[in-house]
Formats: C-alpha cells, sequence, structure tokens
C-alpha cells in the first residue's frame, strides 16, 4: 500500500458533504424504516413515494443542513485523522492491515464524538415528517436545532448516543477506510485495473458493502436512542437491543439494510472518487509549486 504525500486535513470532508448532497433522500429514508417498530416493514421505495406523497417531495431533503453540518465535523475528523494517523504509525513505510484498523479507529473514535450535535439534530430533523404534529420539533436549520436543544433540554442532549455513534464511527471508518486500500491495493497487484476512475468505482464499491454490513445493527441502535422520547432517554443501549431482540428479532438490527446500503454505496463511491481527484489536484499543484521554486 503506497504511502503518499499527506493531503489538507480537509479534503475527505469536503468529499463527503458533495456525496450527501447527492445521497441525502435515501439517508431519510433510511432513518425512517431504522425507526418504524414492529415486525411489519415497507420497502425503501415504497417509503420514499409515501414520503413524497404525503409530505411532499421536498421533504425527501429535510435536514439536508444537518446532514452537511454532520458530514463537516464528522467526516472531516475521521477522513482527515486517518490519513494523518496512517503515516505516523506506519513510519513512512507501507502500512500493515493492523496499522491501518490502529489508525482507522482511533480516527473513527474523533469523529464520532465531534460529530454527534450535528448527527442527533441530522436524524431527528429526518424524522420529524413521521411524528405526530404536536410531537414534531420543527427545526428551522442545523443551527436551529443546534441551539434549541441546547436550550430545552441541557447540552448533554447533543451528545446522547454518544457510546453507540462513536462505535459505529469506529466501526465505519474501519471498515470503510480499510478495506478501500485494502481493495484497492488487491486489484492493482492482482488484477489488470491501473490506477484510476475504474479502480476508484470498484474498490469504494466493496468497501460500501463491507461498512454497510458490518455498521447496520449499531447504526439501528444508534437511531433509536436519539429519537427517543424523553421518558425512554434514560435506556441503555444494552435495554434497546435487548427489547428489540425480544419484541421484533433479530431481523431488527439489520432494518433499512437496503437503503443504507443503496445510501452508503453512492456515498462512498462520490466520496473516494472525489477525494482521489482532490488528491491528484493537490499532487499536481504540489509538483507544479516545486518547479516554479527551482526556476
Amino acid at each position: 500500500m503506497s504511502n503518499k504525500r499527506p493531503t489538507p486535513f480537509y479534503f475527505g470532508g469536503a468529499a463527503s458533504c458533495i456525496a450527501a448532497m447527492v445521497v441525502h433522500p435515501f439517508d431519510l429514508t433510511k432513518v425512517r424504516l431504522q425507526n418504524t417498530k414492529g415486525a411489519g416493514n415497507q420497502g425503501m421505495f415504497a417509503t420514499m413515494i409515501k414520503i413524497a406523497r404525503t409530505e411532499g417531495a421536498l421533504q425527501l431533503y429535510a435536514g439536508l443542513s444537518a446532514s452537511i453540518l454532520r458530514q463537516a465535523t464528522y467526516s472531516t475528523v475521521r477522513f482527515g485523522g486517518y490519513e494523518k494517523m496512517k503515516h505516523i504509525v506506519s513510519n513512512g513505510q507501507d502500512p500493515s492491515v493492523w496499522q491501518l484498523l490502529i489508525a482507522s479507529s482511533t480516527a473513527g473514535a474523533l469523529g464520532g464524538a465531534c460529530g454527534n450535535p450535528g448527527d442527533v439534530v441530522n436524524v431527528r430533523m429526518q424524522n420529524d415528517g413521521q411524528l405526530p404534529p404536536q410531537q414534531r420539533r420543527n427545526y428551522k436549520h442545523a443551527l436551529d436545532g443546534v441551539v434549541r436543544i441546547a436550550r430545552e433540554e441541557g447540552i448533554t442532549s447533543l451528545f446522547r448516543g454518544l457510546g453507540p455513534n462513536m462505535n459505529r464511527a469506529i466501526l465505519m471508518t474501519s471498515s470503510q477506510c480499510v478495506s478501500y486500500d485494502t481493495f484497492k491495493d488487491l486489484l492493482l497487484r492482482y488484477s489488470p485495473l491501473q490506477d484510476g476512475l475504474i479502480l476508484h468505482f470498484t474498490s469504494s464499491t466493496l468497501a460500501g458493502l463491507v461498512a454497510t454490513t458490518v455498521c447496520s445493527p449499531v447504526d439501528v441502535i444508534k437511531t433509536r436512542i436519539m429519537t427517543a422520547s424523553s421518558s425512554d432517554r434514560k435506556m441503555s443501549s444494552f435495554n434497546i437491543m435487548s427489547t428489540m431482540y425480544k419484541n421484533e428479532g433479530m431481523a431488527s438490527f439489520f432494518k433499512g439494510w437496503t437503503p443504507a446500503f443503496i445510501r452508503l454505496a453512492p456515498q462512498t463511491i462520490i466520496t473516494f472518487v472525489v477525494l482521489e481527484q482532490f488528491k491528484k489536484w493537490h499532487a499536481a499543484w504540489h509538483e507544479s509549486r516545486l518547479l516554479v521554486a527551482k526556476i
């Protein structure tokens, strides 16, 4: 695995924000499905059509500002931290899988903590439309949500679900980033693919499949905690897991898997393709600066 020149810290966050704008309707649908209690469950497209018919097509983009805020914090830290730590733990050598896992786990934990307030607002804004009118929060935008939660429920409410969210961020960063780097390296070594768009597309698609499956159970629990009412807020992750298993079965931990994959696959593809392009531009810019300095 090649250890290239470090890139600016914010590249991953910028790429993730671009991807979030494209896949937001799928993210919203995933949250709605995860919050559907009981054994019965509509399909992804049926849920999207129902939202468009009953709430309006624009409601599929409810909470977009919160989604961008989340990516600007969560993904900037996890991608930026991963790239920096990857260079640190490998000491300038090609990093091993274990070194990549250490770097991704640390970066994921930091990203999950930094992005938690934006994630709470994001989940609530996406889930608002399916609540009864008297229970809706009606946040105007992400910052309004952050301010209102802090004022009405206390600062600590912005960090509700921090444990599951950090666990998910660790799993997501490890499964997404490490699997992308691993698949990319394997394809470069054992397939005719060269470093370019097709390689990035294939590697990121496989990484999205791995990340969706690994993260689905933690993602469902995190969503249930963040959207819990005041009377349920003291329920622990273990209690929620036990209740879900008893009442809804093992399949409940994978609710919303299909929209999660359909959301995460293009998000992963767009993120890594754009990130690779940023790196390419950065390398070209760096080389041009060196050439100018030599003249």
